[in-house]
């Protein structure tokens, strides 16, 4: 799959889609990203008057992009393309660190590196960085594919 193939894949709609490119991908990488655009639905209320990107969708958007992104793109080569939309991955665990605030309009750039894929399963490393390249957070974190229905 191309990278414009596996993020038209990724399931996670707005307003709670947290990945808009990628821009390198193989069997052991991703790099993608996201702008928090100023309007967001999680600004009004994190925190009125002075908003930062809550790290729960700093997570989300890490999940996104090294668990579900690079998850598609791995089940990929080894099941029919058309059988990738009954699976839907499931985020399971999540080990992140937060260094910096992610505030609105800032792009951020995510990277992930496979730690294993097996049978549905992955875990990668994963981090979140500012435009000027310092890390906002980081982790590992893991999801399972299921198939839909079961």
């Amino acid at each position: 799959m191309t990278p414009d193939e596996v993020l038209a894949a990724v399931p996670q709609q707005p307003p709670f889609r947290f990945i808009d490119r990628i821009v390198e991908l193989d069997s052991e990488h991703i790099v993608g990203g996201y702008t928090f655009k100023p309007d967001e639905f999680f600004y009004r209320g994190h925190f009125p008057g002075d908003p930062v990107t809550p790290g729960v969708i700093l997570a989300e958007a890490m999940a996104q992009t090294g668990v579900v992104a690079l998850g598609i793109y791995l089940a990929a080569q080894s099941l029919p393309v058309g059988e990738l939309s009954q699976w839907v991955t499931f985020f399971t665990e999540c080990q992140a660190e937060f260094h910096l605030p992610v505030l609105p309009g800032e792009r951020v750039t995510v990277r992930g590196e496979k730690l294993f894929f097996r049978r549905m399963k992955i875990k990668s490393r994963v981090e979140l960085l500012l435009p000027d390249g310092r890390v906002a957070a980081e982790g590992t974190l893991a999801g399972v594919g299921v198939k839909r229905g079961q």
